[in-house]
């Protein structure tokens, strides 16, 4: 009876160890999910190959670095997988850099970047040894859907500052008025210490105010650009009251001016949101030097502002 007893006790410790190592095995077990192509449940119209935008190639490796230079400021940064690292350069707006966070990663990975001018650009991410491609500079260009096989009628990305306008068409517009050089306003502007800063021109389109700004340096010492201000404040300031100003800050700039050399002649086009002035205020535009005293400033009333020029066409050299 003791031996009937030994045996059942020494098979149900075999069942069970027996039992463990099923459960374990299927635990290791992973599934994996095929992709089925255009096949889904129920009715579903399928992605075309023309609405698909192309990955550009990658090469990153652990122990270098990759740099990235877009035509504009990085706004969002994704990374497909934990196998990658990136950031933006330490002083540069517009230059990531990505390596490899482990050695000889297997898996295909991707990043997607988004700019400041509303682009879009996705990668295909892969590791090597050695990278061929080191520095890289996407081109800043106009697609045509056919040549690149991208959509022709291809979304932009929006920018929540623009509103309802595209940060391209805001860049091409930038970059219109900056070209075509045209004096709109005659009367604007101020002239001192050698250092002639005047205003050319108020445009509007889809919300949006554009300020066409010139500086004309006819001294011979060159003139730093500290920073250039636009604020709204009272026309009369009574004494001993505290003069009270709004800052409007520019969304963006074209030719953004850090220095004016000697005998030089510089432009600038700032994009602003729109707004207007009450009657008892008025619209200091304020240029500033850098460790110097040669500030200008010139007024700008309400009047001026409502006559802003509006763009209906373009025209980019």
């Amino acid at each position: 009876m003791k031996r009937f007893l030994l045996m059942i006790a020494v098979s149900v410790c075999v069942f069970t160890a027996n039992a463990q190592e099923v459960v374990e095995e299927k635990t290791t077990v992973t599934q994996t999910n095929p992709s089925t192509g255009d096949y889904f449940e129920g009715l579903t119209r399928p992605l075309t190959f023309n609405r698909m935008i192309p990955p550009y190639a990658l090469e990153v490796t652990f122990s270098k670095t990759v740099h990235i230079i877009f035509p504009s400021a990085i706004r969002y940064v994704d990374l497909g997988s934990a196998d990658i690292l990136a950031a933006k350069a330490d002083g540069a707006e517009n230059v990531l850099r990505v390596k490899a966070a482990l050695r000889d990663f297997s898996r295909e990975s991707n990043l997607a970047v988004i700019t400041e001018d509303g682009a879009y650009y996705t990668f295909n991410v892969k590791y090597a040894d050695e990278p061929v491609k080191l520095s890289v500079e996407m081109t800043d260009f106009i697609h045509d859907g056919e040549a690149v096989n991208r959509p022709n009628n291809a979304m932009e990305i929006y920018m929540r500052e623009l509103g309802s306008e595209s940060p391209l068409l805001v860049k091409l517009i930038m970059k219109s008025i900056y070209k075509n050089d045209k004096r709109e306003i005659k009367h604007i502007g101020s002239k001192r210490f050698g250092i002639q800063y005047t205003l050319k021109g108020i445009y509007t389109h889809n919300g949006l105010l554009y300020f066409h700004i010139q500086l004309k340096n006819s001294s011979n010492v060159p003139f730093d650009v500290d920073y250039i201000t636009f604020k709204i404040v009272d026309k009369k300031v009574a004494k001993r009251t505290a003069i009270q100003e709004q800052v409007i800050m520019p969304l963006r700039a074209h030719n953004n001016l850090t220095l004016i050399g000697g005998k030089r002649t510089e432009r600038v086009v700032f994009t602003l949101p729109k707004f207007t002035i009450p009657d008892d205020k008025q619209l200091i535009i304020e240029l500033n030097e850098k460790e110097g005293g040669r500030r200008q400033s010139f007024v700008v009333e309400n009047a001026d502002l409502v006559r802003a020029k509006v763009i209906n066409g373009l025209k980019v050299k």
